[in-house]
């Protein structure tokens, strides 16, 4: 499996950015991959998972009702739309996947995932 993130920059408080990831080698459906970030002195954190075969999504409090997960099959990509993006979220921003199920309970640890796509470094500034 391989994923390539994209699409971080640099932007002002209450702006908004879209993350993309593509992928590729999953050979099977029940599969979940979402997005995870990780700030200086922090911990990795997921921030939204998506699972392929319920199509189920599931959010980081933080991020409830300012961020999106979404996918785009044809394309095989991954998005993450973030609006209203505050400086709290400046982390580098990682995609994530795991080739089998997992309980949604548990998607957001990033211990779980087995695959990783390089960063793309997201800051928020005035």
């Amino acid at each position: 499996v391989q994923l390539q993130a994209s699409g971080g920059g640099l932007v002002q408080p209450g702006g908004s950015l879209r993350l993309a990831c593509t992928f590729s080698g999953f050979t099977t459906n029940y599969y979940m991959i979402g997005w995870f970030r990780q700030a200086p002195g922090k911990e990795r954190e997921g921030v939204s998972i998506l699972s392929r075969w319920e199509g189920r999504t599931t959010y980081a409090d933080c991020v409830k009702g300012r961020f999106t997960i979404s996918r785009d099959n044809a394309k095989s990509t991954l998005y993450l739309q973030m609006n209203d993006l505050k400086p709290e979220d400046t982390a580098v921003y990682y995609c994530g996947a795991r080739d089998n199920r997992l309980i949604m309970s548990a998607a957001l640890s990033a211990a779980q995932y087995n695959y990783w796509g390089q960063g793309t470094q997201v800051t928020v500034s005035s």
